[in-house]
């Protein structure tokens, strides 16, 4: 049995949730395999043998410059079968959640996708995963799936301390022939050198009680201090104020931060399914019936732009 672990990357680094899936298959005693598209996914590759991969299978070749979810299918479900691996773990991006399911159909298996919560045993993976906007858990396990395969949200799993980097046989993913049905032609990289949301450890997030998009440089300042990723409410990235790339939510992005400052935001049931899983939620509002507050660590209950602005100055007196 084995394992392979699809590999996420950005600027010649492994994201966090893709070592925390190397790190789980690690604990397994299994043999692992990293899965890696795009420029600069051979060099990447090596940074996988840190975590326990001893092969790779790396597609950095023209044709997986850009993503085509036709395309990357084929050719990663012909690597998956060439692995011979049982077991198969990826984050629960955007990408992922687009790919996988693609490959699940091409094996003939099933996916659980958007897990929080995994464990190998008996030779099996069992993992859980939030239904009806996180109300209760459902259990998943596999029966008679020649890949069993599971992506996991990011900020779930430890990630072990890294080792030497190691020998890794990093093989070529062929381009498997198959009917183009869609051609990306342009990908706009965003404009925020921040980390992704999903894999933030500190989020600031504001809501309708912003007022309007100039005042969400306040929460860029606390950010800045903090070492955070900026979020936003499905109702402000309606309204225009912040890119839909800042949505935090049921429709937006699932996050799981150890810290989640939640400001002006009233606290919809469609936002909780999307930051529920935040170890520590800390709530900024006026109105103290928000439905936000029962779900909080810690809740201020005042005007914002009194509270945010003396958080920042003692937060910057705190860590400086």
């Amino acid at each position: 049995m084995s394992f392979v672990v699809f590999c996420e990357h950005q600027n010649g680094e492994l994201k966090k949730g893709s070592r925390e899936l190397l790190s789980f298959a690690a604990t397994t005693g299994e043999s692992i395999t990293a899965l890696l598209f795009g420029p600069g996914s051979s060099e990447v590759a090596k940074q996988a043998s840190r975590y326990g991969a001893s092969i790779a299978f790396a597609g950095d070749s023209a044709e997986f410059e850009k993503y085509n979810p036709v395309v990357f299918a084929a050719s990663a479900s012909a690597a998956i079968k060439e692995s011979g691996a049982k077991f198969l773990l990826a984050s629960s991006t955007m990408m992922a959640k687009d790919l996988f399911p693609r490959v699940a159909g091409q094996l003939d298996t099933g996916v659980a996708s958007d897990c929080t919560d995994l464990v190998f045993e008996g030779g099996n993976l069992k993992a859980k995963k939030p239904l009806y906007a996180g109300k209760c858990k459902a259990e998943v396990e596999f029966s008679n799936s020649p890949v069993q395969m599971v992506l996991m949200r990011p900020n779930q799993l430890p990630v072990a301390d890294a080792g030497d980097e190691s020998a890794i046989d990093v093989k070529a993913i062929e381009v498997v022939a198959t009917e183009i049905k869609q051609i990306t032609k342009e990908i706009k990289q965003g404009a925020s050198d921040k980390v992704d949301l999903t894999e933030a450890n500190v989020i600031v997030s504001g809501g309708r009680g912003m007022k309007e998009a100039d005042n969400f440089k306040m929460l860029d300042d606390l950010a800045d201090v903090l070492g955070a990723t900026v979020g936003a409410s499905r109702a402000v990235a309606d309204a225009g104020w912040v890119p839909h790339s800042m949505q935090v939510g049921q429709t937006g992005k699932t996050v799981a931060p150890s810290l989640y400052i939640a400001c002006g935001i009233s606290g919809a049931i469609q936002h909780l399914a999307g930051m529920s899983g935040s170890k520590v939620i800390v709530a900024i509002n006026q109105d103290p019936d928000a439905p936000i507050f029962a779900k909080s660590s810690y809740g201020i209950v005042g005007d914002l732009f009194e509270v945010v602005p003396k958080l920042t100055e003692e937060f910057k007196a705190a860590l400086n």
